[in-house]
């Protein structure tokens, strides 16, 4: 272990909360392996068990118009394009029964800024998808969505999250949080939401009773203290809330978008950031890998740097393929990596509570690397969830 980082890396182990500059001293820190160590050891220690996590969904795409200008997205088209759509609710029953069939519990129900859809479209979409998939939990609407919701009703961000939430609406994503940063956002977008709303969006909604995650996508702009800036308003935010239930985050992909000439970070940016971000959320219990933007490979080393849960079977993903990245597991490949990797994959929902049965051990399944002993340490039950 580097002897620059590691009084750094043995205050986190031993659950002692860092300070954004010793954030920032891990990320400028090149020792890959260290990092993972300690991050792989707090991972332990928040989930002691022989399971490793995956969620089946389906991300659906209910429109791709858009006011705001990104960028980063590839997916978007101006209101007037010629490839804007709306999908019918015939198409959405479809999409959904084809989840369900697949043993999906949840869809991801997120789309551009449409500029003319009133509030009562979305009531009346959330209502018909519940009376019609009562066991699907809806999660969605990122919170760009939420507060252009609230820029087209005149209505109070409380008042459009309760009439939200009373038509069907399970659960918040962390979509659109890119760097949660004004410089940054400022200078990659135009029309969308800053950082103080969209943390807002996601206050409000715990203060409602709701849970939601958080993402990040880096790789860009950003420096690198931007990177920890945002980790540590994630971090008030679930200081004050407790309503995270996990943190996803992903390296910006270039290709087809406005900013194709910055080059793409690799495995080592990704798998180094994300095992600082187990380090440095000391409150948030869940780390999701990111095989969707990685691949298989590292999506599943992930698993030693940080991460507890290898994400979604992903059944349909429109945005990140928008920008050339397309990485397909199946089932079986997902449980597989988790296998080999020396847990017992688990299928779990949105809060992170087991929904299959306990498959009991497997006698031919490789054990992990062995961690030495941990103090004890607490994250609110509220964020917990169950593995």
């Amino acid at each position: 272990m580097s002897t620059e980082i590691t009084p750094t890396l043995e205050k986190a182990v031993a659950g002692g909360r860092l300070t954004p500059e010793e954030g920032l001293r891990l990320l400028e820190s090149t020792d890959l392996l260290a990092l993972g160590q300690a991050a792989d050891a707090i991972t332990r220690r928040l989930h002691p068990g022989p399971y490793r996590t995956y969620n089946i969904d389906r991300n659906i795409n209910y429109t791709n118009a858009c006011t705001a200008v990104c960028d980063f997205c590839a997916f978007y088209r101006p209101p007037k394009h010629p490839e804007v759509y709306v999908l019918s609710r015939e198409v959405l029953h479809q999409k959904i029964a084809e989840t369900v069939e697949l043993g999906g519990d949840q869809i991801l129900l997120q789309g551009g800024l449409h500029p003319s859809l009133p509030l009562e479209w979305y009531e009346e979409m959330l209502a018909d998808l519940r009376s019609h998939f009562p066991t699907i939990n809806i999660h969605g609407f990122s919170p760009p969505e939420i507060h252009h919701f609230t820029k087209l009703s005149k209505l109070p961000l409380k008042t459009v999250l309760e009439r939200l939430k009373a038509a069907g609406l399970g659960s918040l994503p962390g979509g659109g949080g890119e760097i949660l940063v004004d410089r940054v956002r400022a200078e990659i977008t135009r029309g969308k939401v800053m950082t103080d709303d969209w943390l807002n969006v996601h206050r409000v909604w715990h203060e409602l009773g709701g849970r939601s995650s958080a993402t990040m996508m880096f790789g860009h702009v950003e420096t690198l203290a931007e990177r920890i800036e945002h980790l540590d308003r994630l971090r008030q935010l679930q200081d004050e809330t407790g309503g995270l239930t996990a943190f996803i985050c992903w390296t910006f992909q270039p290709e087809h978008t406005e900013m194709a000439h910055i080059p793409p970070s690799g495995a080592f940016e990704y798998l180094k950031t994300q095992a600082v971000a187990r380090l440095y959320l000391d409150n948030v219990a869940n780390i999701q890998s990111s095989w969707v933007t990685q691949g298989e490979k590292t999506g599943q080393v992930a698993l030693f740097f940080g991460a507890n849960d290898m994400g979604s079977l992903m059944i349909e993903e429109n945005v990140v393929s928008s920008a050339g990245t397309v990485h397909h597991l199946t089932l079986d490949s997902i449980r597989r990596c988790i296998r080999e990797a020396g847990y017992i994959p688990r299928q779990r929902n949105v809060f992170y509570q087991f929904i299959d049965e306990d498959p009991g051990p497997d006698p031919d399944a490789p054990s992990p690397p062995p961690a030495a002993p941990l103090p004890s340490h607490s994250l609110p039950v509220l964020a917990a969830g169950g593995s």
